[in-house]
């Protein structure tokens, strides 16, 4: 299953580790930190050029560094999205 973060940008459901509101998130220090390492080292995918709502982590297949996805969508909006998509799968 995938969800959609906005501007084409497709992510493997089960890639995920987490979906986190920009606002709240980046209040912690410790958070803006792993932003930035994530930047700096190249792990960072600005979705579209918008002011950011949320960042998706995502794990790597293959024992690599996990990657953030940025999105003008909000984490709201994505959580519904993948939640609509667990419903909807019947397999």
């Amino acid at each position: 299953m995938y969800v959609h973060a906005g501007n084409n940008r497709i992510i493997r459901t089960r890639d995920i580790v987490g979906i986190f509101d920009m606002d709240t998130a980046t209040m912690e220090p410790v958070t803006r930190n792993y932003l930035r390492a994530a930047e700096k080292g190249g792990r960072m995918v600005s979705v579209k050029e918008e002011i950011p709502k949320s960042f998706i982590v995502t794990k790597s297949r293959r024992g690599g560094s996990d990657t953030i996805y940025v999105s003008p969508i909000s984490s709201s909006a994505l959580l519904g999205r993948v939640n609509a998509g667990i419903k909807g799968n019947t397999d």
